[in-house]
């Protein structure tokens, strides 16, 4: 059974992702819009994080999982990431931080 995260350690969470970059653009998954949801599975004592790629065809999510588990590393004892592909990520998802981020990096927003 999947429970929600309180406000406090939602953030918490969603704080240590944000060291999670998306290695092709360079910005956070938060920022980026890629974290779905978060949930806690209690059967098995970890954070369901609902995440999803810029694109279903990116062949990053290894490198996204590694770096998932090290921005966690003591914030929670376990994790598991559920890909999600619908509804299908766009651009509308990306948070001002992230479009701030993008325009430093080059990209027009």
């Amino acid at each position: 059974m999947s429970t929600t995260l309180s406000p406090a350690r939602y953030d918490e969470v969603t704080e240590a992702l944000k060291d999670v970059m998306d290695p092709e653009l360079g910005v956070n998954v938060v920022d980026l819009g890629l974290i779905y949801d978060l949930g806690w599975d209690d059967e098995n004592n970890a954070l369901i994080i609902h995440m999803t790629l810029t694109s279903a065809g990116c062949p990053l999510t290894d490198v996204l999982e590694e770096q998932t588990g090290e921005a966690l590393d003591g914030v929670v004892e376990a994790f598991r990431i559920n890909w999600v592909w619908m509804p299908p990520w766009g651009p509308e998802r990306i948070t001002d931080d992230g479009r701030d981020m993008m325009r430093a990096l080059g990209f027009a927003m």
